[in-house]
């Protein structure tokens, strides 16, 4: 024995690596397929073994450690605002881009867009910030399709499955990124603040400039206090307009290049030192007359960039159930391993109720995320469009809120292990807020849920006949729904009580979707827990009598 050799390492456990996380995951591998694209299946699992891989997590791991850098200037003084990245972020993005997260559901194809939710969720597990720019590039296809010149030169490159990382002129360009930036300092969440302002170009000066591109150019003049991925090709962005009688909100698009090969005047004045998402670039900049072209009507701003809200929406569901299955995962691997007081943890009683209760909420919020992304597959049919207008807010209120807690627990399942920066639950913990403040806070997402109901007589039928699938065979979930649709049929929007409602209807749906699907003991204890009674602040407090076994047994199969 050497000196100072007081001890030798044992149990402990190796990490959580090298396991196909689409072959762990039955309650995912169930939802793809019913919800319409189970030929997606062969794809997820080599996807599934590749993500899994030691490597491939270790990606995560530098990304977020090696943060990017802006570079205002070069050497010689010209303005460049440039974002420079470690290798292990442009690895991660050329595999979401090469995969085709940003694009599949544009291309076509049955269950498109259940096949592309179950790839998202599966990069969840891995790194978060990469999924930002993918999200906002998938998203901002329907708003780019209202202005077809635009639409006819960029979307190709939007839809590229390469991913081109290069600062150069679109033209020269093998794929394509799309960022977004609505914030303001004095606004928040209420964009009609806005003070950012957009003047018109006289047509032949702008013709002068941008040839046959000339037309619907404006000049932008303000800031924005969340820039998303400034390395992005272009951005959505909103300004306010006078235009033609039309005041208010219009939304514009602001290329990185101008067609004339030019930089265009977009400032980045620094990147934000977020709490987490750190892998990701998020700026401030200011617009110094940038060149920026109409996308929709003028002052039909917000409509316009809705139509990207709703799927960036969507993907804030997905990433939170991803990052909760990726947490769920390691705390589980661990307490099957570490041996406490005789026995692994996983086998003592109390650790049992935590973990089983993490299981149920995890697979809650990954069938909740498949059924919403069939909701957009099927937008032709209006009674699934109305569920979607539910869902999407409902869900990202709920399954976004439940996330911060959920990584707070698991990281307590691993002890004092987890708290450190060596463990992925310190990185998952700090990026499980963020999904529930961007994109429309808890409270924004509330408030548009009760004008989907006040609006529309349609969205209460479409939510009874998505909970009278469940049928009639459980009374707990009987009596919950019966009360939720007399409550809607009565309730006058009532603001103060709104998150309240949220809860209650997502808890229907994910229980309708389980008494439906997963297995008795599976949907058993999810009502027990969450519709019997209130689901509460923390996690391990399932009643008794519940096979917590087999609920572990299917919440990772290794």
């Amino acid at each position: 024995m050497q000196a100072f050799d007081t001890h030798e390492v044992r149990n402990t456990v190796a990490p959580f690596e090298n396991i196909n996380l689409f072959a762990a995951d039955p309650a995912l591998q169930e939802a793809l397929a019913r919800e319409g694209a189970g030929d997606a299946a062969a794809a997820l699992h080599a996807l599934g073994a590749e993500l899994g891989k030691a490597k491939t997590l270790d990606l995560a791991r530098l990304a977020n450690l090696y943060t990017p850098k802006l570079h205002n200037f070069d050497r010689e003084g010209h303005r460049i605002d440039e974002v420079e990245f470690h290798p292990a972020w442009h690895q991660l993005m050329a595999l979401l881009i090469g995969h085709g997260t940003h694009a599949s559901p544009w291309l076509g194809g049955a269950g498109a867009q259940v096949a592309r939710a179950a790839c998202y969720l599966l990069f969840g597990q891995v790194e978060n910030g990469s999924q930002c720019p993918v999200t906002m590039t998938y998203a901002s296809v329907p708003a780019l399709r209202q202005a077809p010149r635009i639409a006819q030169k960029w979307l190709p490159k939007i839809l590229s499955t390469q991913y081109d990382p290069r600062s150069l002129p679109i033209e020269q360009k093998h794929g394509a990124l799309i960022g977004m930036g609505m914030t303001e300092k004095q606004g928040g969440s209420d964009v009609r603040a806005n003070t950012t302002r957009a003047e018109p170009v006289p047509l032949s000066e702008a013709r002068a400039l941008f040839g046959e591109e000339g037309d619907d150019v404006f000049r932008v003049v303000g800031h924005k206090w969340f820039f998303s991925a400034p390395q992005s090709d272009a951005h959505l962005i909103l300004a306010q307009t006078d235009t033609e009688g039309s005041a208010g909100l219009s939304c514009f698009f602001l290329p990185r290049y101008l067609p004339n090969g030019e930089r265009n005047a977009i400032r980045v004045q620094r990147l934000k030192d977020k709490v987490g998402n750190r892998s990701n670039a998020s700026s401030e900049v200011e617009f110094a007359g940038a060149y920026g072209w109409l996308i929709g009507k003028p002052g039909r701003g917000i409509p316009t960039i809705l139509e990207m809200g709703s799927h960036t929406r969507l993907d804030c569901v997905l990433g939170s159930a991803g990052a909760m299955r990726a947490a769920l995962t390691h705390a589980l691997h661990h307490a099957r391993r570490r041996v406490a007081f005789g026995r692994p943890l996983a086998e003592q009683p109390l650790m049992q109720n935590v973990l089983a209760d993490l299981a149920l909420e995890s697979e809650a919020a990954t069938v909740l995320a498949m059924r919403l992304a069939r909701c957009f597959d099927e937008s032709a049919d209006p009674a699934q469009a109305m569920l979607a207008r539910i869902l999407t807010p409902a869900g990202k209120y709920w399954v976004c809120k439940r996330g911060p807690g959920f990584g707070a627990e698991a990281m307590e399942v691993i002890g004092g292990s987890g708290y450190v920066e060596d463990s992925p639950l310190a990185r998952l913990y700090r990026e499980l807020p963020v999904n529930s403040i961007w994109e429309g806070s808890g409270n924004v997402m509330c408030l548009d849920l009760l004008r989907a109901f006040s609006k529309s007589p349609e969205a209460r039928e479409a939510l009874a006949a998505e909970l009278a699938l469940a049928g009639s065979g459980d009374i707990f979930f009987v009596a919950y729904r019966s009360t939720l649709l007399a409550d809607l049929a009565q309730q006058q929007a009532d603001e103060f009580s709104a998150r309240v409602l949220a809860e209650r209807v997502v808890l229907a749906v994910q229980a309708a979707l389980l008494l439906r699907h997963a297995p008795p003991y599976v949907s058993s204890a999810f009502v027990a827990s969450r519709l019997k009674r209130e689901p509460g602040g923390t996690y391990g407090r399932l009643p008794g009598g519940l096979d917590c076994a087999a609920i572990l047994a299917r919440a990772l199969v290794e």
